[in-house]
């Protein structure tokens, strides 16, 4: 059956580099299948096997292959590369668009001199998708949908057609290469949809995109005020590839495959995207093309018109901790920011000491509390950065009841 050769073999992505010349879709796909048929025993085996054919910007695709099987077809002339789709990405305030020098409109929000703040500018965003109700994604005052727009809504799990509006003007979702590592999506815990599971690609698309929205504030009543995007009047296409890892806390970590996204970036050219925003870092090494499937993708889509934009990343400082390096991508990096939000700790010998935090929570005045260094109680195994946040179950219960505790 389909599903028991797709548990043979581990996902790789074939890349054969540009399409020659004005092939069908249909003809990529049988010019893939031939490939696969190469190396596999059967037509059958060769049409299971495939996962994803690339066939709008990039040539290549995305199957189970045998490291034999990869290795035979890496050697053929018209493959530039074949390599392992691994697991090996993740995902990385209302005043930065100030912080960085954009002037606040009357009407339109954050409006760069000359930009009319995105207006009909269509951005793609890759990540973990998006929550729509949010007031952010309202398409109030909006026009209609741009006519060069050629993509799709696609349902699923607590998302249809009527999630989209003229805001958020489409949205996909991509899993195949992730269900082939870990199996069938736990959809306790994420919903097989483009709805937002954990909160990064609804912030992230909101960053770049939102709509003005007044009378906000993050936890604690810090930083009260309008919150925007760069590119207010901007639509949104979401790329949802980005999904939680297996284990006792799904909800920390997420993985992105380089199959999944590749397939999504593939897509945004076809479907008229004009800007691309990848908020996605490597999680170990630096990959070199032409295994690195963030950079392959966003070169075919840079030769096809559109800008791509990559964060660096959240390491460092230290060297060699920046990623999304291909000259063809713009870059961007964390930055320092021009406020800090401050709450007091009061010590039994009247001293105050300020620190910075975000909680909606106030300890009552009339009761002191031990307090403990966070890093002495962090459970084994859990990652530095889900520790420096205080994220649930980071902490060990019994070393922290009832105490008042600094990161």
């Amino acid at each position: 059956t389909k599903l028991s050769y797709r548990r043979c073999g581990q996902v790789y992505i074939v890349y054969l580099g540009e399409h020659a010349g004005a092939k069908s879709k249909g003809t990529v796909l049988d010019d893939h299948h031939a490939l696969l048929l190469s190396v596999k025993g059967s037509e059958v085996e060769a049409r299971a096997s495939l996962l994803y054919s690339y066939k709008h910007s990039l040539n290549g695709f995305a199957a189970l292959l045998s490291d034999d099987q990869a290795t035979k077809l890496s050697e053929r002339t018209e493959v530039v590369s074949a390599f392992r789709s691994d697991g090996k990405w993740s995902p990385h305030t209302t005043r930065s668009w100030e912080f960085v020098g954009l002037e606040e409109g009357l009407s339109k929000g954050w409006l760069p001199s000359g930009a009319h703040a995105g207006e009909n500018v269509i951005v793609g965003t890759l990540d973990s998708g998006i929550w729509p109700e949010s007031r952010s994604f309202g398409d109030e005052g909006l026009g209609p949908v741009p006519a060069r727009w050629k993509g799709v809504c696609q349902g699923g799990d607590s998302f249809n057609s009527s999630s989209c509006n003229r805001k958020v003007i489409g949205a996909r979702y991509y899993l195949k290469a992730y269900e082939a590592q870990h199996g069938r999506l736990n959809t306790t815990n994420a919903c097989r949809s483009p709805r937002d599971h954990d909160g990064h690609g609804t912030h992230t698309a909101s960053t770049v995109a939102g709509r003005a929205v007044p009378g906000v504030a993050a936890l604690g009543g810090f930083a009260a005020g309008t919150a925007s995007g760069g590119a207010p009047l901007a639509r949104l296409a979401i790329y949802k590839v980005c999904w939680p890892i297996p284990g006792p806390n799904p909800s920390i970590e997420n993985t992105c495959f380089d199959a999944d996204m590749l397939a999504a970036m593939d897509d945004a050219v076809g479907d008229g995207v004009d800007v691309m925003s990848v908020s996605i870092v490597s999680s170990g090494k630096h990959y070199q093309l032409p295994d690195d499937g963030i950079a392959v993708g966003a070169l075919h889509a840079a030769r096809r018109g559109l800008v791509v934009v990559c964060s660096a990343g959240n390491s460092g400082p230290a060297p060699a901790t920046v990623s999304n390096l291909a000259p063809w991508v713009l870059t961007v990096g964390a930055s320092s920011i021009d406020r800090s939000f401050n709450s007091p700790i009061r010590l039994g010998n009247g001293m105050v000491i300020m620190g910075q935090t975000v909680t909606p929570y106030q300890l009552p005045a009339n009761r002191t509390y031990r307090m403990v260094y966070a890093a002495h109680a962090v459970v084994p195994g859990t990652l530095a950065n889900v520790t420096n946040q205080c994220l649930p179950n980071s902490l060990s219960p019994q070393k922290v009841r009832a105490k008042s505790w600094c990161a």
